[in-house]
């Protein structure tokens, strides 16, 4: 096509419209683009589709591709046969006689070196170029060591086959090849095959030019670690119906360099035929999702000078002013003109990634240009919603970050053994899963936790706080259901180590405090902790928190087996918060109180306990008494060893009393302290002298 506009020019349109321009090296006629084509768009990975855009970007009339050939002597003997229709739509073949192998013309190896393509002959040069030129692979078979007829079939068990680059292949039944009447001669979509390539003394070739199905071509690719420029364009959808251009292309380029003659017109041979359905384009679609209306006259226009074929569907009456006819009874000149109100547009074979109205719509926008759309603000006529538990989990997260924990995010997909590992719910499984480590939806965010520690661990940082807040999925017969659930995890020191100390190592304590930290931010009757847990945690260092009877968070030090399995160098902490039960509780208001204008009295009880005495027991014997001034008791001090037999320890509590309304008696401190050591006595404790 004939371009006006300069290279920078040339570039920036092009990567306006989508087709990025990274880079220009050389100048005059061996300057170079470097492009960046997206997977979706291997019609653009050529020249002749960079030209298409550049037709439709610039509005000037594209060249057609009609390549000319001699006459054809006598009829091609020779047999094309499709065995695997579904692995090959379209095989199209055609013969040449009496060529000479030799280097190509400079001029097109000149300009297959300026795409970074080495020079090898004129006939495999020819098929590159028409590669780069058109986009579509093609092949060329030395036809003497060719076999009677061609077979497009799968590969037999046991065969192999040695490919161009010299490496013997064993193939897989579920490889496409091309063979011949005895062996495989080409790996279909992918290489050639070395026992049939083209040499010096090659005379007679057929060129080959095919539509293979993707993903056969992409598993075989895969399966045998290759990856060439025919399987980059194969995998991303070829053009079935290029097969004939893109041969008479290579035949042309062959007999311009190599002379010889065609025998015979082209073998074509059609499996199955690949139609697009039409699509339906309303104008009212295009002016609602591009916000404005696209003139009818443009909106074909640019599909047009794409390769569409746009047909006008169904019209609409439209009511304008026409000064010339009559006025009607109010005053105004009325008339009526019809505009397309839809389009019956039929997608190019090259145009795989055009399947929705949608599709069409993108291609007016980019091609229009998204620079000329005024910037304005959607239309919004609602107003922001907050969900109900949003401030809850704000505060969760606030209070988290505070603490020094970093908020991270994982996969919500577990493996079977991780769920069965770390929750006892009816696992969920994922119809296409990414592989067998991510195979279900996670029952439990601790792995996901787990791996994140261990991944910073793996890469020399020892001290890590993180947190998660997410959904965990459970299968409750038919239906899966979602609850959402806070994880955090710390591993590594608590208190940093510097010149003047070492580092303090986080410990289960810390943990606790930062979950009392959590819960403390909403309100409640009754919350206690006790050693009940789960089994990944280990036994004597973890807990769960019980919030109005209903746990609310389990928490500890992983288990060693586990943190083990896991490769773990260090002691890992996790605790799960059950957002779904605490957001059943309000967040705490803080509210005044004055300072009581009476004086407090406190009293302390030292008692000896057995092991098995929980502080929990204690705290709750204590607040059965339902003393109205006893505003708290609490731990002040525990002793082991010395004088204290084994299996006990010494407990000394503290009692606060106070009154709002009056000072305290004497006497009234010591009944109530009477009626607190009788409790403590109640569950085994022994009163310590003073």
């Amino acid at each position: 096509m004939d371009l006006k506009v300069d290279d920078r020019r040339l570039a920036e349109d092009l990567t306006s419209a989508g087709i990025a321009v990274e880079g220009i090296s050389g100048q005059g006629d061996a300057t170079a683009f470097e492009m960046e084509i997206t997977p979706n768009r291997p019609d653009a990975m050529n020249h002749y589709g960079v030209a298409r855009e550049c037709s439709a970007i610039y509005d000037v009339e594209l060249k057609p591709l009609h390549p000319q050939l001699p006459s054809a002597n006598g009829a091609a003997n020779f047999a094309i046969e499709i065995e695997d229709a579904v692995g090959c739509a379209r095989y199209t073949g055609q013969i040449l006689r009496d060529v000479k192998i030799q280097p190509s013309p400079a001029h097109l190896a000149r300009r297959l070196e300026w795409v970074e393509q080495r020079p090898i002959n004129n006939a495999a040069d020819a098929t590159n170029y028409t590669l780069w030129e058109i986009g579509h692979p093609t092949h060329v078979f030395d036809l003497d060591l060719l076999e009677g007829k061609i077979i497009v079939r799968r590969a037999r068990a046991g065969e192999t086959l040695k490919t161009l680059d010299g490496v013997d292949r064993k193939l897989s039944p579920d490889d496409l090849v091309i063979a011949d009447a005895r062996r495989p001669v080409a790996l279909a979509g992918v290489m050639g095959g070395f026992d049939t390539m083209i040499t010096e003394r090659t005379r007679d070739i057929l060129i080959e030019a095919a539509w293979f199905d993707p993903a056969s071509v992409r598993r075989t690719a895969r399966r045998h670690g290759m990856h060439t420029d025919a399987s980059h364009r194969f995998e991303r959808g070829a053009d079935w119906a290029a097969t004939t251009v893109a041969a008479a292309r290579v035949t042309q380029l062959i007999l311009e360099s190599a002379g010889g003659h065609l025998e015979g017109a082209q073998i074509d041979a059609i499996a199955r035929r690949l139609e697009q359905p039409s699509i339906t384009l309303h104008r009212t679609e295009v002016r609602r999702i591009l916000g404005q209306d696209i003139p009818e006259q443009e909106i074909e226009r640019i599909l047009r000078r794409l390769g569409f074929r746009v047909k006008p569907g169904r019209s609409a009456s439209v009511a304008v002013s026409n000064p010339v006819t009559p006025r009607t009874s109010g005053g105004a000149h009325a008339a009526v003109a019809e505009e397309v109100a839809e389009f019956i547009v039929d997608v190019p074979s090259w145009r795989l990634d055009v399947e929705r109205e949608i599709d069409l719509v993108e291609e007016i926008a980019r091609l229009h240009g998204y620079d000329n759309f005024p910037n304005t603000l959607p239309a919004f006529s609602g107003a922001v919603v907050e969900l109900p538990q949003e401030r809850k989990e704000a505060k969760i997260r606030s209070t988290l970050l505070a603490l020094g924990y970093n908020e991270a995010v994982s996969l919500s997909f577990i493996s079977h053994e991780d769920a069965k590992k770390f929750s006892t719910a009816q696992v969920v499984e994922i119809a296409n899963p990414l592989s067998e480590e991510a195979s279900v939806m996670r029952t439990s965010m601790v792995p996901g936790m787990i791996n994140m520690l261990g991944w910073n661990l793996n890469r020399g940082t020892s001290d890590v706080r993180l947190y998660e807040c997410g959904n965990v999925f459970e299968l409750t017969g038919a239906r899966a259901d979602e609850r959402r659930v806070a994880c955090i995890g710390a591993t590594g020191n608590a208190v940093p180590a510097n010149v003047d100390q070492p580092g303090r190592p986080f410990s289960f304590f810390d943990l606790k405090g930062d979950v009392e930290m959590l819960l403390a931010a909403f309100d409640c009757k009754s919350l206690y902790f006790d050693a009940q847990s789960v089994h990944y945690f280990h036994p004597g260092r973890s807990a769960r928190a019980v919030m109005d009877g209903a746990t609310v968070a389990r928490f500890g030090q992983l288990h060693p087996d586990v943190a083990a399995s896991r490769k773990l160098r260090q002691d890992v902490f996790i605790a799960e918060l059950l957002l779904d039960r605490l957001y059943q509780h309000a967040l705490h208001r803080p509210a005044y109180k004055p300072l009581p204008r009476y004086p407090a009295v406190e009293r302390d009880f030292s008692f000896i306990f057995a092991d098995s005495v929980t502080w929990e027991r204690i705290r709750s014997a204590v607040d059965a008494l339902h003393i109205p001034e006893l505003r708290s008791f609490e731990p002040a001090e525990i002793f082991r060893g010395g004088s204290i037999p084994a299996g006990k320890y010494s407990l000394l509590s503290r009692a606060r009393f106070q009154s709002d309304e009056r000072t305290l008696r004497e006497d009234e401190i010591a009944q109530w302290s009477s009626q607190i050591i009788q409790a403590l006595q109640s569950l085994g404790g022994t009163l310590r002298a003073s």
